[in-house]
C-alpha cells in the first residue's frame, strides 16, 4: 500500500494478489524469474521490452474479473487462466 502505484510492476503486483494469482505462474507469462517478478512489485525498474507486456497482461486480467473468471479459488484455477491468456512475446 505504500509503493508508488503508479509504477507498472506496483500495478501488476496489486491485480496480481486480487486475481490470487501466484508468482510462479506470472513469472512464466513473460520469462522472467520469481525474484523479477518480486522486484517489479515492489517498484524496481522493468524493462522496456517488458512494460508492454505486462500491461497487456493486466489488460487481459481486467477482463478476467470482468467475466468473473477471478479471483481464482485454487492453483489449478490459476494455472488454467495464466494457460488461456497469450501475451505478445515479440521483444
Amino acid at each position: 500500500k505504500t509503493l508508488d502505484g503508479t509504477r507498472i510492476g506496483v500495478q501488476l503486483g496489486r491485480i496480481c494478489v486480487k486475481a490470487n494469482l501466484p508468482i510462479m505462474y506470472v513469472a512464466r507469462v513473460f520469462g522472467v524469474s520469481r525474484m523479477s517478478v518480486h522486484n517489479w512489485f515492489r517498484g524496481k525498474y522493468v524493462r522496456d521490452k517488458n512494460y508492454t507486456k505486462i500491461n497487456e497482461f493486466i489488460a487481459k486480467v481486467e477482463t478476467g474479473f470482468k467475466k468473473g473468471m477471478l479471483p481464482v479459488g485454487s492453483l489449478v484455477e490459476a494455472r488454467e487462466f495464466i494457460d488461456s491468456i497469450k501475451i505478445n512475446q515479440k521483444e
